[in-house]
């Protein structure tokens, strides 16, 4: 009886098994089932650049470096414009009084009583006094263009918006593919090396926040500028990257949203037009209104003052009844 109750045993758990190895083998013996495509995952945006802090024309201390030479033509052209907005924000820094045209015009005429010589040491008291009354102004942002510059305020303000005045920002485009010479770094020793940096040229316009600026008073404050300028024999824009990426260690943020007479901007898409953050102007003779679909033209570029301050403000005076305007979406 027991041997006959073993071999039962034995001959039920072989079944068992077999029949769980059936089990095992059912996926292999299904046909293939039809594969179903899984969706892709989504593209990833950008994140979008949130504004660091609120700010506001007024909080933008806007410098304009011209000289009497310029009052009737350059300069009558950008109160026509964009300084129309600006009137507590933009001083115009000059070399003569001109009592006439600041009555005319509403905005802040400033004699630096510099010379109207365009030389390394007119242009560098200009900047001199250009800094020292934009510390007088607790104004957040110092930024300097000269007389052949149209500024794009939607754009500037945005720009500026990416960063906070207390941190120190350093903003521009460079005119050379290759950081500048100075003749020397004077140090606390009386020792000089020569020294190589990046500077934004003034020609296309730079910002410096107001956090940087106050760490420049040593080398920039109450005359300090141009005897800085004068220990390395370089012009006013050379002289504020010196003092800021020498002496103080921070480096310039190369933004391409500025532009200098060294471009040729008829080469930039019509929809970037407005995305930009300063203009240069053409001959002065050459001013005239042109329909967007003309701004890439040879005959008429992007860069004229009027043609983009139509674009951004269609109802200014002296814009077309007609003028085109470029899509919002910057």
């Amino acid at each position: 009886m027991h041997i006959a109750s073993l071999g039962v045993s034995k001959f039920c758990f072989l079944i068992s098994l077999a029949f769980c190895g059936f089990l095992l083998l059912i996926p292999v013996l299904k046909p293939p089932a039809h594969q179903v495509d899984l969706p892709k995952p989504r593209p990833q945006c950008l994140p979008i650049s949130r504004s660091l802090e609120s700010l506001e024309l007024k909080d933008i201390f806007i410098a304009v470096k011209t000289t009497k030479k310029y009052h009737r033509s350059r300069l009558k052209l950008l109160i026509e414009t964009f300084q129309q907005y600006l009137h507590l924000q933009t001083y115009i820094f000059t070399d003569s009084e001109d009592v006439a045209l600041g009555i005319q015009s509403g905005v802040t005429l400033i004699n630096t009583n510099c010379s109207a010589a365009h030389t390394r040491q007119a242009l560098c008291c200009k900047m001199s006094v250009e800094y020292d009354k934009f510390i007088e102004s607790q104004k957040k942002w110092f930024c300097h263009v000269d007389d052949d510059n149209y500024m794009v305020l939607p754009s500037l303000l945005r720009l500026l918006s990416s960063y906070h005045h207390s941190q120190d920002v350093y903003l521009g485009r460079p005119s050379l593919d290759h950081p500048i010479e100075a003749a020397e770094k004077v140090k606390n020793n009386g020792m000089a090396t020569p020294v190589k940096f990046w500077f934004a040229t003034g020609g296309a316009g730079f910002c410096i926040s107001r956090g940087l600026a106050l760490k420049m008073s040593p080398w920039a404050s109450l005359g300090n500028f141009i005897t800085t300028a004068e220990k390395i024999r370089l012009p006013d824009d050379c002289t504020i990257g010196y003092i800021i990426e020498v002496l103080l260690d921070v480096h310039l943020t190369h933004t391409y949203l500025f532009h200098s007479h060294l471009e040729n901007l008829h080469t930039l898409p019509i929809g970037t037009v407005l995305q930009q953050t300063t203009f240069y102007n053409f001959p002065e003779s050459q001013f005239t209104y042109v329909s967007v679909s003309k701004c890439n033209s040879g005959h008429s570029g992007p860069g004229r003052f009027k043609t983009v301050h139509c674009l951004l403000y269609p109802d200014a005076g002296r814009c077309p009844e007609q003028q085109e305007s470029l899509p919002r979406e910057y």
